[in-house]
C-alpha cells in the first residue's frame, strides 16, 4: 500500500519538490510516472526527465495558456488531455505516480472530478501518489500521509521580474 503526498501552497517549489522525489525514487530503482497537468509550454526539467529510463513523463500536447485566457473549447480540450493522463497513470503499473498541478485541474473542473478521486485512491493500493498544486480539496487532505505547504514569503515577480529559464521553468 502506498502513501499519499501533497505539495501545496502559494509558494514556488511544489513541482520542484515532486521532481526531486521522482529523481530520488528512480535512483532507488523505482519506476515513476509523472503527469504534468495544465502544462504544455516547454519547461527545463522535461528534457532531463525524458533521459531517465525509470521515468515516464506525459504532458499536455499543446500549451493552452492560463485558465483565465482559455476559451470553452480550450477547456474541453484540456479536460480530454487530463482525463487521458489519469487513465495512463491508472494502468502504468509504476511504483510512484506524480500528478503535477492536479489541484489546479481539479479545482477548475478541467478533469472528470469523480473519476479523478477514484483514480487517486485506487492508485494508492500499489503506488506512492504525489499531488501538487494550490488549495487541495479536503477529500485528499483527509487521506494524505504527507502534506507539505510551501508558503510564499517573497518572490521576484513582485518586483516585476518574469519567470526565468532553469529557475521557474
Amino acid at each position: 500500500m502506498g502513501m499519499l503526498h501533497i505539495y501545496c501552497g502559494d509558494g514556488k517549489g511544489k513541482t520542484t519538490a515532486a521532481i526531486g522525489l521522482a529523481v530520488r525514487a528512480a535512483g532507488a530503482g523505482m519506476s515513476v510516472f509523472i503527469a504534468q497537468l495544465m502544462k504544455g509550454r516547454d519547461s527545463s526539467e522535461v528534457g532531463i526527465l525524458r533521459t531517465l529510463p525509470a521515468v515516464t513523463l506525459v504532458r499536455c500536447e499543446k500549451d493552452l495558456g492560463f485558465v483565465k485566457n482559455m476559451s470553452e473549447a480550450d477547456k474541453e480540450q484540456m479536460k480530454i488531455y487530463h482525463d487521458d493522463m489519469l487513465k495512463k497513470a491508472s494502468v502504468c503499473g509504476c511504483d510512484m505516480i506524480i500528478l503535477d498541478e492536479f489541484f489546479s485541474a481539479y479545482n477548475y473542473g478541467l478533469l472528470d472530478r469523480e473519476y479523478a478521486r477514484r483514480a487517486v485512491f485506487s492508485l494508492l493500493e500499489n503506488a506512492e501518489v504525489i499531488l501538487t498544486g494550490r488549495s487541495p480539496d479536503k477529500i485528499f487532505t483527509d487521506r494524505a500521509d504527507y502534506i507539505s505547504e510551501i508558503k510564499a514569503v517573497r518572490h521576484p515577480y513582485e518586483r516585476g521580474i518574469t519567470a526565468r529559464k532553469g529557475i521557474e521553468f
